[in-house]
């Protein structure tokens, strides 16, 4: 029984080194839709990322919409579901943070991202709240667009800034 539980205590701290160790942290604030959730998790499968979803989720995991989107590869996406953007810090604590927002006038091509760098996405319906978007303004990024239209789509976004960040550090070549 002693060598069962070091074996899972040994398999806990690589699984948690990987996680550490992946290309690019996406970590979704309660996000409320599944369709968008599962484009970026194709997205983070395909650069090799890790994607971390913020509770509550305005969904199910097992949402047939959420696995539509990601087109049958949700069961190879390195996920995970936790309660608070202070458990992701807590378990990241070395990585640098991206806040994405709308709420700032930096563009998102204006960081210098490096591998192992989190970028944080808020909820499709309320963005990021105000005590996380001060919590350095000056990592804030935004994607530019004119004044008439409100916003983007989540996955759209989460797209581009993955790749802008992969596209600098050359992450997949």
């Amino acid at each position: 029984m002693a060598r069962v539980k070091a074996l899972g205590h040994a398999l806990a701290e690589v699984t948690d080194l990987h996680r550490r160790d992946a290309l690019l942290h996406v970590v979704l604030h309660e996000p409320d839709i599944p369709q968008n959730t599962g484009n970026i998790g194709r997205t983070v499968l395909a650069v090799g990322a890790k994607l971390w979803l913020i509770r509550p989720l305005g969904f199910e995991m097992d949402d047939r919409y959420l696995r539509r989107a990601g087109t049958g590869y949700w069961d190879d996406i390195d996920w995970e579901a936790v309660d608070s953007w202070s458990e992701v810090k807590q378990r990241l604590p070395d990585a640098r943070v991206w806040y994405l927002t709308k709420k700032t006038a930096r563009p998102y091509w204006d960081a210098d991202y490096a591998r192992g760098d989190i970028l944080l996405f808020g909820s499709e319906t309320r963005g990021l709240p105000a005590d996380i978007l001060s919590e350095e303004p000056e990592r804030n990024l935004c994607l530019p667009m004119i004044e008439s239209v409100r916003s983007l789509n989540l996955a759209s976004t989460a797209n581009t800034v993955v790749y802008e960040a992969v596209r600098q550090f050359g992450g997949l070549t």
